[in-house]
């Protein structure tokens, strides 16, 4: 039993992958991105120590390396560690992975973490934050974009935020509409049209870490 619901976890993780492009072999595609060490790619005979029928459900041994179990390194455009994937056995949480993935990922100088058991999944940027819950592995792409996005914090900083700040970029013409110039139609346009404007407590709240965040700065 236990090694079936190990084996159901990896070929349900295997489609997972796959469906988001994620490669085990070189095709028409390019080359395999995923790995079991770095710039190792993976074999038929890793493949099927998963299971003799990739497809299938049969129970299967788990490879093994000296330390324990070997999960998946998801590799980058170059050929170079991007993501741990720690894969569980359906009866555990994902979450049980957690820190031995990290250290994983800080030995192998990966920048994210998905958690598994083929059910249950969880996406971690270690760089900002928890582990979320997905429903679908990111692809290589999505994950490179994420990895290019550097936040400008002198510019978030200096942003000039009013109460006004996010009805402006939902409609930049909104105050322009005769129901808002009336004073008395102006709380039922914004609720009709959705239009967020900032309460006092949250003005106060963003102010608050503007001026952290230029403080910071400043510091460097």
């Amino acid at each position: 039993m236990t090694n079936s619901k190990e084996a159901k976890a990896r070929i349900k993780i295997n489609k997972l992958l796959e469906q988001a492009g994620w490669r085990f072999f070189d095709n028409e595609k390019g080359q395999a991105n995923i790995s079991l060490e770095p710039n190792v790619k993976l074999t038929q005979k890793n493949i099927d120590a998963f299971g003799e029928d990739f497809g299938s459900t049969k129970a299967c041994p788990r490879p093994r390396s000296g330390n324990g179990f070997i999960d998946f390194l998801l590799l980058d455009e170059k050929g170079f560690p991007l993501v741990i994937l720690e894969a569980k056995k359906e009866d555990k949480n994902p979450l049980d992975g957690k820190e031995q993935a990290r250290k994983y990922a800080h030995t192998e100088n990966a920048c994210f973490v998905i958690l598994s058991n083929g059910n249950l999944h969880y996406f971690w940027d270690l760089e900002r934050g928890d582990p979320e819950i997905i429903t679908e592995f990111p692809t290589q792409e999505s994950l490179k974009h994420r990895q290019d996005f550097k936040p400008d914090n002198q510019r978030l900083a200096d942003e000039e935020v009013k109460e006004d700040y996010i009805a402006l970029t939902q409609n930049p013409n909104f105050k322009d509409d005769p129901r808002y110039q009336k004073k008395e139609a102006r709380e039922q346009y914004l609720w009709d049209e959705n239009l967020r404007i900032l309460r006092p407590y949250q003005l106060k709240a963003v102010h608050a870490l503007q001026k952290s965040a230029k403080a910071g700065n400043d510091r460097f």
